[in-house]
């Protein structure tokens, strides 16, 4: 089956990209052209007609890659016509016409690409942090799972692995052949060497996630605090309705924004307290629930609501920031221990000491963005497949040191399976490779 897709963005532009990819790329391109396939990776001016007519579409360049050298490895073509919708409606509807052609899925030039085995999945998932990053930082770390050093890694652990395993495999198959002291001891020493490796990446702050994800913060406090206030403040626009009336909140609204250059998320939740308004009371579930899963909570409290002490004591801890806010109202009567911990008096309204604010979530931000081990884990799916696999290579240690090298070499292969589904290579060929080089099996 052949694809093709509209690349750039829809709507009217100065150019469009439109994308084919398969073996009928190169009668697609001649239906449209009525000429012979151009020079490979040369782009050449043509003029793009309706299949079977002289009825010209528009003209543009015509960029041809025949495979494999091209992105998903197989024939490909771009055409670069002016991006008006209707141009670029009338070439898809061509390119439609032509049997076995269709539609290309959302990432389905890159899938192709990782099955063709031109990426692999981490670069796979790069590209698209890439095309998605909205701040400096994001794209940096996207372009560093592009050049490949955490496949590289990733792979050089698997191999060491593989390695094992096929001592292991070698001991089991040849119960009666004594293997070199050495061997078995380093058995021992490797894995737990490639262990305490990965635990040392997991133990990362979840710094990847927080760059690619953003670093999430909850605005949460008692109704009628000015929660939405500040996050129309802090957005620079009216994200949330403002309104005297407590309760006007009750769902969770967000807004992304670029802190310094950090990406943030940033929620708006509804106002915590008594009701027996259901759907209010689902609202509270809802701001109780994002500020447990919060990075940063900004608690919002007024003078008049301080003594919310079930409130504040449940969720004031290392990972919030006070704000006492609407100072330019009366506030003599203000219960002195809430200053034990550090609040920010302020007034949204007045926009008094916002700067005070702004410069704690900085600091905040700074601190949860530093990490001392290099970042390769920016997927939840990373980090599940590297506990996975830890915890496979403890299991293999224990059941190793029994002597029992049937199980054990089970968690060994379901540990190399775990790394391998981080760049999606699962091959159990090449244990047998490794084996057949290592041990000179049929001698």
């Amino acid at each position: 089956m052949t694809i093709f897709a509209l690349s750039t963005g829809s709507g009217i532009s100065g150019i469009a990209v439109i994308r084919i990819s398969g073996i009928k790329s190169s009668h697609a391109i001649k239906a449209l052209t009525n000429t012979a396939l151009p020079k490979p990776k040369t782009a050449v001016i043509k003029k793009f007609n309706k299949i079977n007519t002289s009825d010209l579409i528009d003209e543009g360049l015509l960029l041809w890659f025949p495979g494999p050298a091209s992105y998903t490895g197989e024939d490909m073509a771009e055409i670069h016509v002016h991006g008006s919708v209707a141009v670029v409606k009338s070439i898809l509807n061509e390119l439609s016409k032509i049997e076995d052609c269709r539609l290309a899925e959302p990432g389905e030039f890159t899938k192709i690409a990782f099955q063709n085995e031109k990426i692999n999945l981490l670069k796979a998932e790069s590209i698209a942090d890439l095309i998605s990053a909205e701040t400096e930082i994001q794209r940096q770390q996207a372009i560093k799972i592009m050049n490949g050093k955490s496949s590289e890694r990733f792979n050089s652990l698997r191999e060491k692995l593989l390695k094992i395993l096929s001592n292991v495999e070698a001991k089991i198959d040849f119960p009666e052949e004594d293997l070199p002291e050495d061997v078995i001891k380093n058995i021992k020493i490797d894995s737990q060497k490639i262990r305490k490796e990965i635990e040392i990446i997991l133990d990362d702050q979840k710094v990847g996630e927080r760059i690619r994800e953003g670093f999430k913060i909850a605005i949460i406090g008692p109704a009628n605090a000015g929660k939405s206030s500040l996050l129309n403040y802090l957005s620079n626009r009216d994200v949330a309705i403002v309104s005297e009336i407590a309760g006007t909140t009750r769902d969770v609204i967000e807004a992304h924004l670029n802190l310094d250059g950090y990406p943030v998320v940033i929620s708006d939740t509804a106002g915590i307290r008594e009701s027996q308004d259901e759907i209010e009371k689902k609202g509270i579930k809802l701001a109780l629930k994002r500020a447990e899963d919060a990075d940063l909570n900004i608690i919002v409290i007024e003078p008049k609501s301080v003594n919310f002490t079930g409130f504040l004591n449940d969720l004031i801890s290392e990972k919030s920031i006070i704000v006492i806010n609407k100072i330019d109202l009366d506030f003599k009567n203000i219960n002195q221990q809430i200053l034990k911990f550090n609040p920010i008096f302020l007034s949204i309204k007045n926009e008094t000491n916002l700067d005070e604010l702004i410069k704690r979530i900085k600091d905040k931000l700074k601190n949860k963005f530093v990490t001392s081990n290099e970042t390769l884990i920016t997927r939840e799916r990373h980090r599940r497949s590297l506990e996975a696999c830890v915890q496979h290579l403890i299991n293999f240690e224990e059941k190793n040191a029994q002597e029992d090298f049937d199980k054990a070499a089970e968690d060994l292969r379901l540990a190399t399976r775990h790394l391998g589904m981080i760049v999606g290579k699962v091959d159990v060929e090449e244990i047998l490779g490794s084996i057949f080089s290592d041990f000179c099996i049929g001698k």
